[in-house]
Formats: structure tokens, sequence, C-alpha cells
């Protein structure tokens, strides 16, 4: 595939050049327009031959796709000035977690894999029960310690606050509730031997769509299965707390810092946090992207007002929320993305104790007005189709869900919303 492409969109690095040193579990689209990026680059500019190999927890058909085509796939990066397409070649190998099951811990144990990273959504930490995904990881690694393998960092690079102690918590428990003989020498060992690193993540990247695959096969001239699109802008943000050798990804724009938690929560609550109101608001009026939703006239004003409220939440130390905001009103109004509200309405439950809760809180303890974040949860129980409190409750926050000022303040935005109105 890479020989027959114009050399402008070939990889940047030559995958036959390469070995693995990273596992990554989770093939999705995120991933490969996000961290694969970032390590293809980080090989071409220091020399160093990292590799990815991508463990699919679940499916099989993705994995042959993209062995298919030698582990290659298009990344678009959409524009308001025009689309840019080349292949991305740092995704050496994939497997499937089960079917492979033998060759992923073979990997997991091997000296010269000294990071595995993960995009497994919120949904991949839940215990009990422990997902396959975390037991794959936690047999893998007590594997590695028994082997006397070199230390290892695991990488969350899922959307969560504390991801890595979210991530290193999950794992220990699996290791303290399995029936190893061993296991609190494992869990000693792991203490020593197993980074936990925290990370944020930021690129808006849609769900690829049957144009996004004839838009990348007329650019390219050869079929491509697997094509990403993305936004311009990237983030990743990273603790400086590894126990392993790692891509030098500060070259290609990473940042690592002693500390991740204010740049964590100016994403999960002005980003995240404004994209969900965006999405529920817009979806209460029939809308189906975010650009739509920014075309409107509340839409710009919601995001402006929701940041501006969740602001003074934020800790130091972390990008400015000001300048911050206006980057998101410039991303989110790019008119060549195409990001679905109901991709991002998706696992609400999930995502918005993250996003709005915490900050709710607060501000309420606070005696400050919330009517941005009262609209977003209107909009989120409309969507639901159930009342804000149970909602509330069944998300643990029945502290919130007591406030009954809050929750008549949202019940009272309800009628709007079912005409397609959202008041700012």
């Amino acid at each position: 595939m890479a020989s027959r492409l114009p050399y402008g969109q070939r990889p940047l690095v030559d995958p036959a050049e390469l070995r693995t040193g990273i596992v990554h579990f989770g093939l999705g689209a995120f991933h490969r327009a996000h961290q694969a990026v970032y390590t293809e680059e980080a090989a071409a500019l220091s020399g160093e031959p990292w590799g990815i190999t991508a463990v699919a927890p679940r499916s099989t058909e993705t994995v042959r796709a993209l062995r298919e085509q030698d582990c290659l796939y298009s990344l678009v990066e959409r524009r308001p000035d025009g689309d840019r397409c080349r292949v991305v070649g740092s995704v050496i190998d994939a497997l499937a977690m089960g079917p492979d099951a033998m060759a992923v811990d073979a990997l997991l144990t091997d000296p010269s894999v000294t990071v595995v990273t993960l995009t497994v959504t919120e949904k991949g930490y839940q215990r009990p029960p422990f997902t396959p995904v975390i037991a794959r990881l936690a047999t893998g690694l007590a594997a590695r310690m028994r082997a006397g393998a070199p230390p290892v960092s695991v990488v969350s690079c899922d959307n969560m606050a504390d991801n890595g102690g979210v991530l290193g918590r999950v794992v220990q428990d699996f290791v303290r509730t399995s029936e190893w003989p061993d296991r609190a020498w494992v869990l000693r060992r792991m203490a020593e031997a197993v980074a936990f690193p925290s990370t944020v993540v930021d690129r808006i990247v849609p769900a690829t769509t049957d144009a996004d695959q004839a838009g990348a096969r007329a650019a390219l001239g050869v079929r491509d299965a697997l094509p990403v699109t993305a936004e311009p802008y990237r983030q990743w943000v990273l603790e400086d707390s590894f126990a392993a050798p790692r891509p030098p990804w500060e070259k290609s724009g990473a940042l690592v810092v002693p500390d991740v938690r204010p740049y964590q929560l100016t994403k999960l609550r002005l980003l995240n946090g404004s994209h969900s109101a965006l999405a529920y608001a817009g979806l209460a009026t029939g809308l189906t992207t975010i650009a739509e939703a920014m075309a409107t006239d509340w839409g710009e004003p919601l995001v402006r007002g929701l940041c501006a409220e969740v602001a003074p939440t934020l800790p130091a130390g972390g990008p400015d929320p000001a300048a911050y905001t206006d980057d998101l009103v410039v991303r989110f109004r790019n008119p060549a993305m195409r990001h679905l509200l109901r991709q991002i309405g998706t696992d609400g439950s999930l995502k918005i104790p993250e996003r709005w809760l915490p900050g709710l809180r607060e501000l309420r303890a606070r005696g400050a007005r919330t009517p941005m974040l009262e609209l977003g949860l209107a909009a989120w129980a409309l969507h639901a189709g159930r009342p804000v409190r149970d909602l509330l409750v069944e998300v643990g926050a029945g502290d919130l869900a007591e406030d009954s000022a809050l929750t008549t303040a949202v019940t009272d935005r309800l009628p709007a919303l079912r005409t397609g109105l959202v008041e700012i």
C-alpha cells in the first residue's frame, strides 16, 4: 500500500524498521488518530524504532481488516481550508484479545515491551465484575513479574480524572481478589516495577462513515477499510512517572508534567462538559452535529456560559480557562468536522458524573448560580426519558438529588426543551 502512495501521503516511518515496544489495548479510531500519530512522529524525529502492536478486545473483523492492509491506515484531518490525508505506519501488528491470547500474553512478558497503553472507554474500568481487558492485563502483568522481566509503564488514555490511578487500583484489585497463591508477592513486585502514569488526551475523532472511506480512496488511490478522521487540534499531557523507557513523545508536541490534574479537570469540565451540553441540547432540537449546534444562536453562548460557570472550580497550574474556551469555540465551529451528537451523548450515566457533577457540587456548596449546568441536566434528562432526580440517584449523586432547588430548576427547563427551544 505505502509504495503506491504519493510521497507526501506515505508514513513518516518505514514500518519494517520498527519493533514492538508498545502494546495497546483498544483498536478504535481514537487511538489510531491520537497516540499512534504521536508515536509515529516521535519515532521519525528521534530515529528510535518504536512500534505498536494493537490488541482489539472484541472485534476480530477490525484485526483482520487491518492485517490485510499491512496495518496501515489513513488519517484525514478535517480543516476549514480543506482536508489533508496521509497514511500512518506506527501500528505494526494487530491481535484479537481472545483468539490471540497466547500472543498477547507473550508480549506482556517480553522485555522489549516497556509501555502498555489503553483506550477502552470508561466502561473498561468497571469492577466487579472485571472486564476481559483488565483480566488479560492483570494476568499478563503478573506473569511478567514472575518472569523477572524489566519494569513497565501502563498508560490509560481514556477520559477519566486520575485515569492512571483508577487503572492501577482496578488492576491491583484483580490481583488481590484472585486465587493465586502468590498474589501478595505479585502485588509487592508490581508496586516496584509497574507505573501507572495519568494522562490527558484530546482530539475530536468522529465515527468513521462510508463517505469517509470513499474520500480516503479518492485521496490515496487505494482502498482503505479503516480510515480515521480528526480535527487538526490535538493534545497529550502525561504525568512524568514512567518506570521504563518510552517514546520521546515530547518531540511530537506532547507535554510531560509533574501533575496532570489541572489539565485533566480543565478538559473534563470545559471541553467534555460543554460537549455533553451541546450534544443533549442539540438532540433536543433535532440537530445532528456539533457544528450545527454551534451555528445556532444558543450554541456559542452555551459553551462560553458553561465554561465561565465552571472555571472557578478549576485548580491553578493548567491552561488559562478563557483562552481554552476561545480555542473550544473555534474547534467546535469547524464546518469540516461532522461530530455526531448521538455519539457524544452515549453512555451519559458514565460520562456525566465525571464531566458535570463534581463542579456542580462545588458551585452549589459555594452558593453560586448554576444555570448552564441546570440546562445541561435538563437536556440529559429529556434525552434519557427519566426524571433528573432518578438519574442523579442512579449515578450515585443522591446529595444532588436531594437538592430540591436544583431539581426544581432543572425540571422548570423541560417544557421549553420539549418544544425544541434552548433558553440561555
